[in-house]
C-alpha cells in the first residue's frame, strides 16, 4: 500500500460512480456482508463523530439506509456472530458456560447442530458462499462458524492466535506495556506476547491483518465475480479490535503531542494510573486503527466498483460492539460496560436498485434482525429457528421501527434500554450490579443516576428477572417506565 501522509488521510475518497451491469446477467442479487469488531457508532464519523476519520465507511453509508440505533443482542465477539450467522437471539437461551481453550463466557460456544445459518440458507438457494476472516475465535478446535460456506480463508495471526513460537528473545515487553501492567515474559505466549511473536516480521502496510483481509476479499471477488453469481461474501475484520497497533502515518495522524513512552496497544482498562498524555496516545492508536481499516474497506469497495458490482450486490457493513476511550475513566469494553460507547453499533444496508441513499431508519435494531432483513431483500425465506424480525416494512416505508425497549446481554450482566432510560445490572446470583441512566438529561450515559431513582431501578430490575426467568417475546417489550 502506498505509503500515507496525514494529509492524505483527510482526503475524502474518490466516489462511485455508476458503472455499468456485470455481462452476465442476474435475476438474484449478490450479497457482501462487512463485519468488522469493536467500531462503535460513536467511533464513526458519519454517526457524526468528526474526530474519527472513516471517510470510505461514512461514504458507504451515504449511499444506504442507516439503522441510527442498532443494537447487538448479546455481547461479545462470538456471542454477537452467532446471533448475526442465525437470526437467532443468545441471551438468555445459553445460561451454562462452555468449553472453549481460552475463553469462559456464556454463549462462547459452537453453533448448535439445528442452527440455520445465513450461509446454509443461501448455499440452498443456489449462491456460491465464502468468508474471508482473521477472528481466529472462529478457527479454534470444535468451532463450526464456517458451516455452509464454499470456501473459507484465515487470515492468521491476530491477538492470542497461536501462529508462532520462535522469536521470544527479540520481544521487549517494556516497550509495549503501561508501567502499571505486568511485564514478564509468559512461559506459554498469550495476549500481547503471542501477538507480538506473530507480527515480527511485517514490513509494510500489506502486512498489517486488515489489509490482508480485505485484499484476500477483493482477490475473491476477481476469481469469483465473473462465474460464480450469485454470491455470498463474507469477511470478518476483527481490527479495529485491540491490540490497538496501526501503521505510524494512521497513529500520528491523530497523536499532536509528543509522546516518547511504551507504545500502548493494550492500555490498562481504566485511566486511573494513566498520565493525560498517555491517555491521548492510546486513543490515537485507536482512532488510527480505525482510519487505516476504513482505508482497506476503501481498497476493496473499489474492487466491487471495478468489477461493476454496485448494481446488482447488496452490501451490508455491521460491527459487533464499540469500546470506552476514557468516559468514567474507562478503556475498553467489559462485562458490566454495557453503556452506549459500547453497545450502539453502525449498521447499514446499501441496495443497488432502491434509491436509500441518506435514509436514516430510527428505532431499536438488533443483530437479530439483521439475517431475515437480508433474506427477505434478497427474495428468500427466513429459517423456522429465527427469532428476529425483517425490518424490510421499515427500511422500505422509512418509518420508525415499531417497539420500546431491548436488552443486551453478556455473559451475567444485562441492559434494558428504553427511550428514557438505560438499565444495567446483574442478572445472575453473585456480587451486586446496577446502574442507571437518564437518556434524557444524559444522552451519553456518563451520570449514574440508579440511587435517586429507586422506584425505575425495582421496575427495571422486575423486568429483567422476567426476561431472564420466563424469556421475552422475541421482538421487542412494551414498557412504560416514569421517573421516581
Amino acid at each position: 500500500m502506498e505509503r500515507l501522509t496525514r494529509r492524505s488521510l483527510l482526503a475524502a475518497p474518490a466516489a462511485l460512480p455508476a458503472v455499468a451491469r456485470p455481462q452476465a446477467s442476474q435475476e438474484k442479487l449478490n450479497l457482501i456482508h462487512i463485519g468488522v469488531d469493536t467500531w462503535g457508532a460513536h467511533h464513526t464519523g458519519y454517526y457524526g463523530h468528526g474526530e474519527y476519520r472513516t471517510p470510505n465507511v461514512d461514504q458507504l453509508l451515504g449511499q444506504s439506509a442507516v439503522f441510527l440505533e442498532a443494537y447487538p443482542q448479546a455481547l461479545p465477539t462470538i456471542p454477537s456472530r452467532r446471533v448475526i450467522y442465525t437470526g437467532r437471539q443468545v441471551f438468555p437461551s445459553e445460561k451454562i458456560y462452555q468449553p472453549d481453550d481460552q475463553v469462559k463466557i456464556r454463549g462462547w460456544h459452537q453453533m448448535f447442530s439445528e442452527d440455520v445459518t445465513l450461509s446454509e440458507t443461501l448455499q440452498q438457494a443456489g449462491y456460491t458462499t465464502a468468508i474471508v476472516s482473521d477472528l481466529y475465535h472462529q478457527f479454534k478446535p470444535g468451532k463450526n462458524f464456517t458451516r455452509g460456506f464454499d470456501s473459507w480463508q484465515w487470515i492468521r495471526g491476530q491477538e492470542s492466535d497461536r501462529y508462532r513460537t520462535g522469536g521470544r528473545r527479540r520481544i521487549d515487553l517494556s516497550q509495549w506495556m503501561h508501567a502499571s501492567q505486568p511485564v514478564a515474559k509468559p512461559a506459554k505466549p498469550t495476549g500481547v506476547f503471542q501477538y507480538l511473536l506473530n507480527r515480527q516480521d511485517w514490513k509494510s502496510e500489506k502486512d498489517w491483518l486488515a489489509s490482508q483481509v480485505f485484499d484476500t476479499a477483493g482477490a475473491w471477488l476477481g476469481d469469483n465475480a465473473g462465474e460464480n453469481q450469485p454470491f455470498y461474501l463474507h469477511i470478518e475484520s476483527f481490527s479495529p479490535h485491540e491490540f490497538w497497533d496501526p501503521p505510524e502515518d494512521y497513529y500520528r495522524a491523530y497523536m499532536k503531542q509528543d509522546y516518547r513512552g511504551p507504545r500502548l496497544i493494550h492500555p490498562p482498562a481504566t485511566t486511573h494510573q494513566m498520565s493525560a498524555i498517555e491517555v491521548a496516545h492510546a486513543r490515537a492508536l485507536y482512532a488510527g486503527l480505525v482510519t487505516f481499516t476504513d482505508a482497506c474497506i476503501g481498497r476493496f469497495l473499489e474492487k466491487v466498483r471495478q468489477l461493476g458490482l454496485l448494481q446488482n450486490t447488496l452490501i451490508v457493513f455491521a460491527a459487533d460492539h464499540g469500546t470506552m476511550m476514557g468516559e468514567q475513566g474507562q478503556l475498553h469494553k467489559g462485562e458490566t460496560r454495557l453503556r452506549d460507547q459500547v453497545t450502539r453499533v453502525p449498521l447499514g444496508i446499501r441496495h443497488p436498485k432502491e434509491n436509500w441513499a441518506g435514509r436514516k431508519i430510527a428505532g431499536y435494531a438488533q443483530h437479530t434482525d439483521l439475517m431475515p432483513t437480508v433474506l427477505e431483500l434478497l427474495g428468500q425465506k427466513a429459517p423456522p429457528r429465527v427469532t428476529g424480525r425483517s425490518l424490510v416494512k421499515a427500511l422500505s416505508s422509512n418509518e420508525r421501527i415499531p417497539g420500546d425497549a431491548i436488552v443486551t446481554g453478556w455473559g451475567e450482566h444485562a441492559a434494558i434500554r428504553a427511550p428514557d432510560w438505560t438499565y444495567i445490572a446483574r442478572w445472575s446470583p453473585g456480587p451486586a450490579f446496577e446502574e442507571l441512566y437518564d437518556r434524557r438529561r444524559d444522552a451519553l450515559e456518563l451520570t449514574n443516576a440508579a440511587a435517586a431513582n429507586p422506584k425505575v431501578c425495582a421496575a427495571f430490575r422486575a423486568m429483567l428477572k422476567q426476561y431472564v426467568d420466563k424469556g421475552w417475546e422475541t421482538t421487542r417489550g412494551s414498557f412504560a417506565v416514569h421517573a421516581s
